[in-house]
Protein backbone atom coordinates (compact mmCIF):
# COMPACT_ATOMS: atom_id res chain seq x y z
CA UNK A 1 0.00 0.00 0.00
CA UNK A 2 2.96 2.42 1.01
CA UNK A 3 4.70 1.41 -1.95
CA UNK A 4 2.35 3.68 -4.62
CA UNK A 5 4.06 7.02 -2.17
CA UNK A 6 7.32 6.40 -2.26
CA UNK A 7 8.90 8.76 -5.30
CA UNK A 8 11.31 6.45 -7.19
CA UNK A 9 15.38 7.73 -7.08
CA UNK A 10 15.00 9.16 -10.88
CA UNK A 11 12.13 11.51 -9.98
CA UNK A 12 13.62 11.90 -6.64
CA UNK A 13 16.98 13.75 -8.52
CA UNK A 14 14.89 15.95 -10.90
CA UNK A 15 12.31 17.23 -8.23
CA UNK A 16 16.05 18.00 -6.36
CA UNK A 17 17.16 19.58 -9.81
CA UNK A 18 14.20 21.28 -10.55
CA UNK A 19 14.05 22.88 -7.07
CA UNK A 20 17.53 23.88 -7.48
CA UNK A 21 16.45 25.94 -10.89
CA UNK A 22 13.26 27.20 -9.41
CA UNK A 23 15.97 28.66 -6.86
CA UNK A 24 18.69 30.19 -9.11
CA UNK A 25 15.79 31.71 -11.42
CA UNK A 26 13.30 33.19 -8.61
CA UNK A 27 16.35 34.37 -6.69
CA UNK A 28 18.94 35.67 -8.76
CA UNK A 29 15.88 37.69 -11.09
CA UNK A 30 14.57 38.94 -7.89
CA UNK A 31 18.74 40.16 -7.22
CA UNK A 32 18.53 41.61 -10.12
CA UNK A 33 15.13 43.31 -9.36
CA UNK A 34 16.59 44.60 -6.37
CA UNK A 35 19.38 45.65 -7.57
CA UNK A 36 18.27 49.53 -8.31
CA UNK A 37 16.56 49.77 -4.92
CA UNK A 38 19.99 49.09 -2.79
CA UNK A 39 22.04 51.98 -5.26
CA UNK A 40 19.28 54.24 -3.89
CA UNK A 41 19.71 52.71 -0.44
CA UNK A 42 23.34 53.19 -0.42
CA UNK A 43 23.25 56.84 -1.83
CA UNK A 44 21.27 58.28 0.28
CA UNK A 45 18.20 58.10 -1.81
CA UNK A 46 15.56 57.43 0.38
CA UNK A 47 12.46 58.18 -2.18
CA UNK A 48 10.07 55.04 -2.22
CA UNK A 49 6.96 53.74 -1.99
CA UNK A 50 5.23 53.25 1.56
CA UNK A 51 2.37 51.53 0.86
CA UNK A 52 2.21 50.32 4.70
CA UNK A 53 2.85 53.90 6.38
CA UNK A 54 6.11 52.82 8.14
CA UNK A 55 8.10 55.84 6.31
CA UNK A 56 9.89 55.35 2.95
CA UNK A 57 13.24 54.74 4.27
CA UNK A 58 12.01 51.98 6.53
CA UNK A 59 9.98 50.93 3.58
CA UNK A 60 13.03 50.83 1.21
CA UNK A 61 15.16 49.29 3.71
CA UNK A 62 12.90 46.22 4.39
CA UNK A 63 12.41 45.57 0.77
CA UNK A 64 16.28 45.97 -0.07
CA UNK A 65 16.74 42.91 2.84
CA UNK A 66 13.85 41.25 1.23
CA UNK A 67 14.89 41.26 -2.55
CA UNK A 68 18.97 41.46 -2.12
CA UNK A 69 19.65 39.29 1.09
CA UNK A 70 16.76 37.04 1.53
CA UNK A 71 16.88 36.62 -2.75
CA UNK A 72 20.97 35.57 -2.02
CA UNK A 73 19.74 33.00 0.51
CA UNK A 74 17.32 31.61 -2.04
CA UNK A 75 19.94 31.21 -4.49
CA UNK A 76 21.93 29.50 -2.07
CA UNK A 77 19.67 27.28 -0.39
CA UNK A 78 20.21 29.21 3.24
CA UNK A 79 17.32 29.13 5.33
CA UNK A 80 15.27 28.83 2.33
CA UNK A 81 11.78 28.91 4.14
CA UNK A 82 12.43 31.16 6.37
CA UNK A 83 13.94 33.68 3.95
CA UNK A 84 10.53 33.24 1.79
CA UNK A 85 8.31 34.50 4.28
CA UNK A 86 10.20 38.71 3.89
CA UNK A 87 9.87 37.41 0.00
CA UNK A 88 6.30 36.65 0.00
CA UNK A 89 5.05 39.35 2.14
CA UNK A 90 7.04 41.96 -0.11
CA UNK A 91 5.35 39.99 -3.00
CA UNK A 92 2.27 40.27 -1.29
CA UNK A 93 2.40 43.78 -0.43
CA UNK A 94 3.78 44.86 -3.96
CA UNK A 95 0.61 43.05 -5.62
CA UNK A 96 -2.27 43.43 -3.76
CA UNK A 97 -1.36 47.46 -2.12
CA UNK A 98 1.42 48.74 -4.64
CA UNK A 99 -0.36 47.92 -7.64
CA UNK A 100 -3.93 46.65 -6.74
CA UNK A 101 -5.65 49.59 -9.53
CA UNK A 102 -3.30 48.02 -12.25
CA UNK A 103 -4.14 45.52 -14.29
CA UNK A 104 -3.12 41.33 -14.35
CA UNK A 105 -0.01 42.75 -16.66
CA UNK A 106 1.38 44.87 -13.96
CA UNK A 107 0.35 42.06 -11.17
CA UNK A 108 1.77 39.38 -13.33
CA UNK A 109 5.30 39.43 -12.31
CA UNK A 110 4.50 39.78 -8.38
CA UNK A 111 2.07 36.72 -8.86
CA UNK A 112 4.81 34.50 -10.02
CA UNK A 113 7.39 35.65 -7.57
CA UNK A 114 4.65 35.33 -5.02
CA UNK A 115 4.00 32.01 -5.87
CA UNK A 116 7.60 30.55 -6.41
CA UNK A 117 8.31 31.25 -3.08
CA UNK A 118 5.36 29.81 -1.61
CA UNK A 119 6.29 26.70 -3.47
CA UNK A 120 9.64 26.98 -1.79
CA UNK A 121 8.32 27.58 1.68
CA UNK A 122 6.23 24.18 1.48
CA UNK A 123 8.76 22.07 -0.21
CA UNK A 124 12.29 23.52 1.11
CA UNK A 125 15.20 23.87 -0.84
CA UNK A 126 16.16 20.12 -1.86
CA UNK A 127 19.31 18.20 -1.59
CA UNK A 128 21.31 20.91 -3.83
CA UNK A 129 21.12 23.27 -1.03
CA UNK A 130 22.94 24.75 2.04
CA UNK A 131 20.16 23.97 4.24
CA UNK A 132 20.77 19.95 3.21
CA UNK A 133 24.62 20.37 3.77
CA UNK A 134 24.14 21.73 7.44
CA UNK A 135 21.02 20.21 8.67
Amino acid sequence: MRSFLRVPAHKSTSINFSLLLLRIVAGGFMLTHGFGKMQKLFLGDFTFSDPLGIGMELSLILTVFAEIVCALFIVLGLFTRFVSIPLMITMIVAVFIVHAGHDFGRKELGLFYLASYFILFISGPGKYSLDAKLY
